[in-house]
């Protein structure tokens, strides 16, 4: 079985590239600071945190380009992915991504917003998106205009 589950703050907004042919595929690139658990020691140039590469494609690659900014902190599972290429100067090059399978926000908006007090030293701008309208009767809130099914978080 090959599953990872990582929560980690985005250390640059995702770098996002389409591919070329007849149907035109998004691959969004991002590195998440995930923080090591366990002691910390008194030498403080230790780092304490992992930088883990992670690829999104197609739908969630776009999501991740739509949604996700530096700082944010986000949880994503997906699965291990090694590779390898020769660079430039004949050098063997080994690579480990995480392929996404799911992604999702981890903080709530008004904590994304650094209302929470800890941002972990990050800080970003909330992109912005229509304003839910009120609950109707039935306790459902009503879908703005503009907002697309396809960015919806659920199927």
């Amino acid at each position: 079985m090959n599953k990872v589950i990582l929560m980690g703050r985005l250390t640059r907004d995702p770098e996002v590239r389409y591919t070329q042919g007849e149907r035109s595929m998004a691959v969004a690139r991002y590195t998440l600071a995930v923080d090591r658990r366990g002691r910390r020691s008194q030498d403080s140039s230790e780092q304490t945190a992992d930088f883990i590469n992670i690829v999104a494609f197609d739908r969630s690659g776009e999501f991740a380009e739509k949604y996700f900014r530096q700082g944010m902190r986000v949880l994503v599972s997906g699965r291990i992915q090694t590779g390898s290429y020769t660079n430039k100067e004949g050098q063997r090059v080994y690579t480990t991504d995480i392929i996404v399978e799911d992604q999702e926000f981890a903080d709530s908006k008004g904590a994304a917003g650094g209302n929470s007090g800890d941002n972990g030293g990050y800080s970003y701008q909330q992109t912005s998106r229509p304003a839910p309208t009120s609950a109707i009767g039935d306790g459902f809130m009503n879908i703005p205009d503009g907002v697309e099914d396809e960015g919806l978080p659920f199927n």
